[in-house]
């Protein structure tokens, strides 16, 4: 029976919760006694409150108006850069290991308001930066599919969280690629949208395609249950900036999509981005398994090859913004990705900046473009199959050098400079049975529609065995 619970998708469990077929104690208890078997070999929860979540459980009576509340009694996990309240908030860092917060980050407020039930934070690197998972506090977090190799990041402990079942929904958040990267090696689902559909109050910098925040989950339809949550307006605290008006209730509904009207392009290295061969033969295969579900499905010769550049100059723009009160105090064993970001940012001249932006600009038309012709752009996950954890990236890529820590996720910043949403999806197992990935790519502003359109995709890819999503064996009680 347990087994049979911590299976159970966000949307189904609500569902049984709001029939009084399922207590929110009940399925508390079965994550907790998931967490407690699968995490000692996986390192992604790090801080739990778990009495704290058997009382809310335990409290909670499902009346008719508490019925109405969308998460009601849904176990939730939350990143450890968002801060929650009487719960340590650390950012992976020694300087903030003692820090307990007095409140919820806005996301973590809206979700409890909605009745979701907070079991803990999962692992990040230090100070969320970097596309894995260690730091010098908690440690690493390993693959669930393979526990030698790396799970991505910066959201791993989230991503490495829910494909082990020890919760539905997870939060995460996204520069360069944090939800998206964990989500492709973990074999699950994570969501980056339109720059401004998920509030971000903690934010240092005023407009920005950085600093998102989103969900990671095991199915389109949870992440568009969670993202219609996350994505309220005006639940206390101070309103983002970048939050636009919006309905966040329609994401609980999506439309009908018929595979067949859609056209599509695909493109394996965006114009020739740095993907090893075998991360684009393993592409390839998928698009000749899914090419037949569209009106039209074309190879596309959009390039953004000039697109990680210019993310490497935006990246320490922000970076300057967030950290220039507080990093003359870090310690020489920093977190080396930050420190390498923030130092040369001190010297990259104001021109190279504002070239990068004028840059920035023609790739997002040149982009939005593509979008007058096509439904959706469907691009590899990721550049490589997940390595070895000991390494913070591949410094090599089929014999050609990786420049700097950033150097490897150009699929992913890409489209984080160009500021399209993007759903990450599992496309089964590559030939080293790891996950595989695929990012689905929408017009700006159409994150309805493009989880609508993903949600369908992903129905097709069941009944696929090379696209079907995969399950770890850390996933069973």
């Amino acid at each position: 029976m347990a087994d049979e619970l911590i299976q159970l998708t966000a949307s189904d469990a609500a569902s049984l919760i709001r029939q009084r077929k399922l207590s929110p104690l009940e399925l508390v208890d079965a994550c907790i006694t998931q967490i407690e078997a699968a995490n000692p070999n996986l390192n992604a929860v790090i801080t739990t409150c778990f009495e704290r979540a058997r009382q809310e459980a335990a409290a909670m009576v499902i009346s008719n108006d508490e019925a109405l509340r969308p998460l009601a009694g849904v176990p939730v996990l939350i990143k450890d850069n968002q801060l929650t309240e009487g719960v340590a908030t650390t950012l992976g860092s020694a300087i903030y290991r003692d820090r307990i917060p007095d409140a919820d980050a806005g996301i973590v407020k809206r979700l409890r308001n909605a009745g979701a039930i907070v079991l803990g934070k999962t692992n990040i690197p230090e100070f969320s930066i970097g596309a894995n998972t260690t730091n010098p506090l908690f440690g690493t977090t390993c693959n669930p599919f393979n526990t030698n190799l790396t799970c991505g990041g910066s959201s791993g402990g989230s991503a490495v969280a829910v494909a082990a079942n020890m919760a539905p929904l997870a939060s995460g958040s996204d520069h360069g690629g944090s939800l998206r990267i964990p989500a492709s090696y973990c074999g699950v689902v994570g969501y980056r949208a339109s720059p401004g559909v998920v509030p971000n109050e903690e934010r240092t910098t005023p407009s920005t395609h950085y600093s998102l925040q989103g969900p990671i989950t095991r199915s389109v339809e949870d992440v568009s249950l969670m993202l219609s949550v996350i994505a309220e307006r005006n639940l206390g605290g101070s309103r983002d900036p970048m939050a636009f008006p919006l309905d966040a209730s329609q994401f609980r509904k999506l439309e009908e999509v018929d595979l067949g009207s859609l056209r599509v392009a695909v493109s394996t290295d965006l114009g020739g981005l740095l993907v090893s061969q075998a991360n684009q033969q393993a592409f390839t295969k998928r698009v000749e398994q899914f090419s037949r579900l569209f009106k039209r499905c074309d190879w596309h010769d959009i390039s953004l090859a000039d697109a990680p550049a210019v993310d490497w100059l935006l990246r320490q723009d922000v970076f300057v913004t967030q950290y220039f009160d507080q990093a003359s105090d870090w310690p020489t064993d920093m977190n080396p990705n930050v420190l390498a970001t923030y130092n040369t940012a001190l010297k990259t001249p104001m021109a190279d900046i504002a070239a990068a932006r004028r840059q920035q600009l023609e790739l997002i038309n040149r982009c939005q473009a593509l979008f007058t012709e096509y439904d959706l752009l469907i691009t590899p996950g990721m550049s490589v199959p997940p390595f070895p954890h000991e390494q913070l990236y591949p410094e090599i890529i089929d014999g050609k050098p990786v420049e700097n820590y950033m150097g490897w996720l150009g699929l992913t910043a890409s489209l984080t400079v160009v500021g399209h949403p993007v759903i990450m999806v599992p496309a089964g197992l590559d030939e080293g049975g790891l996950p595989f990935g695929l990012q689905i790519v929408g017009p700006m502003y159409a994150d309805h529609r493009l989880l609508s359109a993903a949600h369908h995709i992903e129905q097709a890819f069941q009944q696929v065995d090379l696209l079907r999503r995969p399950m770890c064996e850390a996933a069973h009680t």
